[in-house]
This record gives structure tokens, sequence and C-alpha cells, in this order.
């Protein structure tokens, strides 16, 4: 298969996992002031409990350090234990209060009672069926982001602008996973209907404009777009947009 169709059936998964959680992780519920210090999260990008806790990020359009754990790792899965105990993710640590916390549930009502000031909305609660379809969303995926890769490492950590349901962007966010890379999820969350859509087929037609004064129209003002996934990479300089050249770039520059 070649490298453009097997992209092309990632694509295809990662929508349906998308659709399985139904989109959420897409739209900014409320936009929150960034905290002072880092949130770090020791996550694997597969895990559907970990994907509950990036959709509420997104949904407060929080960033926060990624710490990736799959399966297997050895990086970042010793300074969990040795933080929280356990080998268990989600894992969050948020070093403006001290908080150091399990449990997905738990972990989404901190973070809207702490940044929003606001009980966690209706469509990010949990729900009896949600591990089931969690599971699915996964599978479908082809449980991609679960296990290490061989790979190498950066000096630094790689920085990532995404937003949890968007479907190209989990694709990055997998390898960086698999390769146990730390890197900073900026949150780039939909923050108007207008928004809705694919970056070059929104809901709304004629030029973009984004809501002065958002995350989204900083981006927009550097970039003179809004698209994602973006990964900078600063132990080389580059930047990069589309999701195959990012993947592509990963394989070549820390693939093993």
């Amino acid at each position: 298969m070649s490298n453009m169709l097997s992209h092309n059936v990632h694509v295809l998964g990662s929508v349906t996992t998308s659709s399985l959680t139904a989109w959420r992780g897409c739209l900014v519920v409320k936009q929150v002031p960034q905290p002072e210090k880092p949130i770090v999260l020791y996550d694997m990008e597969g895990c559907p409990y970990c994907r509950r806790v990036r959709e509420a990020l997104t949904a407060l359009n929080l960033d926060v350090e990624i710490r990736p754990c799959p399966k297997g790792g050895s990086v970042f899965r010793g300074q969990a234990e040795a933080l929280g105990g356990k080998q268990q993710f989600p894992l969050l640590a948020d070093q403006n209060t001290g908080i150091v916390m399990y449990e997905s549930e738990e972990i989404i009502g901190y973070l809207f009672d702490q940044y929003a000031g606001r009980p966690v909305p209706a469509y990010y609660r949990g729900r009896v069926w949600q591990p089931v379809l969690g599971s699915f969303a996964s599978v479908a995926s082809a449980m991609r982001g679960l296990r290490v890769s061989p790979g190498k490492r950066p000096e630094q950590p790689l920085h990532l602008w995404s937003f949890e349901g968007s479907p190209f962007s989990r694709l990055v966010r997998e390898r960086l996973c698999e390769l146990e890379i730390p890197y900073t999820l900026h949150n780039l969350g939909k923050e108007h209907w207008t928004e809705i859509g694919p970056a070059k087929q929104r809901l709304k037609p004629g030029p973009y404009t984004p809501i002065p004064g958002g995350k989204r129209d900083a981006f927009f003002q550097v970039h003179k777009r809004v698209q994602v996934p973006y990964l900078e990479d600063p132990n080389t300089g580059e930047g990069l947009f589309e999701s195959a050249r990012i993947l592509g770039y990963l394989n070549r520059h820390y693939g093993g």
C-alpha cells in the first residue's frame, strides 16, 4: 500500500474515532486564561480515558505539557509513578495548585471548576456507555498511540497546535506518543459556529476572519491562516502544516 493511500486510510479511521466520540473536543466552551505555570498531563494518546481529559482541555482552550506514556515506554512512565505512586493514566499534575490526580472524571471536574469556575457541561459529563464507545473509537484508529515505537529523543520538547477532535491532528499526536516525544499541546479549538468544518471548507463561506483577541486570532496574525495540525521543532527550526508532511518529518528525524 502506498504511503499516501495508507495515510488516507488512517485519516478515515481517525474520522470514525471522532464520530464515535461525538466530536467532543472541537468547540471551545469557555475561553480561559492560561495559567502561570504549565499543566502537565501524563498521557497515552490511544487511551479512551486520556482522550476525555484532552477533550476537556480543548473545551477550555488550555495548553498542556504532554508527557507520553505508551505501553512499554521507558521515558516518562517511571517519572509518573514517582509523582503519583502508580503507573495509571491519565495523570494530571498542576504546578499552579500542587494538585496531582488520577481518574478522568475527577480531572475533568477539577479543570472546569479550577479554570472556568463552573460545573462540567452535560456534553462533557461521563455516561455509562462512554467506556464502550471510547474503546471502539480506539479500535477505529487501529490502536495507534498506545504502544511504544523505537526512536530518538529530541533535546527540547516540540510544540503542536491541535484540537482534540481534529482527525488529522490525532494522527500526529499518536506518532508523538509512540515515539515518547514530549511536546507542548497548544489547544486551538473552534471559537464560533462559523469555524465549523475543515480549514479550507468552513461552514461559513468567504474569507476567514477569526474572533479578535482569541487564540486563533493570535495564530492567524503569525501564519495568515488557521489550520491544524501545525508542528514546530525548536531543535531544527522547522515549522510544518499538513499531517502527512509532519508524520514524514517525525519518522525521518526521530523514528527508529
